[in-house]
């Protein structure tokens, strides 16, 4: 599954995303709080987050994620959309909630880059 199917699957907006929307989708990561995804989020995983500051996007950058996926219909302030644009980091939008998100992508093939927090580590 690519960054386009995401979008398709979710009936998200694709905000930005120049060449990245054709990158493959093999894990993703979901969380609210910055100090959670710091922590747990893995390498060449998707994030699912109702973040929208541009501390999301400096976040990604830093743990080398695919993309951003923002829950709940939730927009982005220009900064944040200015910063991805920037740093080249795929971001869309959906209006389905963080729950039913999750659940549609593991569904379709897309699992956890962590199980649990035993083996986060």
């Amino acid at each position: 599954m690519t960054l386009k199917d995401v979008a398709k699957l979710l009936n998200a907006e694709i905000l930005v995303c120049e060449d990245g929307c054709d990158v493959e989708v093999k894990t993703a990561f979901a969380a609210d709080l910055l100090s959670d995804v710091l922590s747990y989020a893995k390498e060449g995983a998707l994030l699912v987050t109702g973040i929208t500051n541009p501390q999301i996007v400096r976040t990604a950058e830093m743990l080398e994620l695919i993309g951003i996926l923002v829950v709940r219909g939730k927009n982005p302030d220009a900064e944040t959309l200015k910063l991805a644009q920037t740093k080249g980091i795929p971001l869309m939008v959906t209006k389905y909630i963080m729950f039913e998100s999750c659940g549609r992508l593991y569904q379709n093939g897309v699992v956890g880059c962590v199980e649990s927090v035993l083996s986060a580590k």
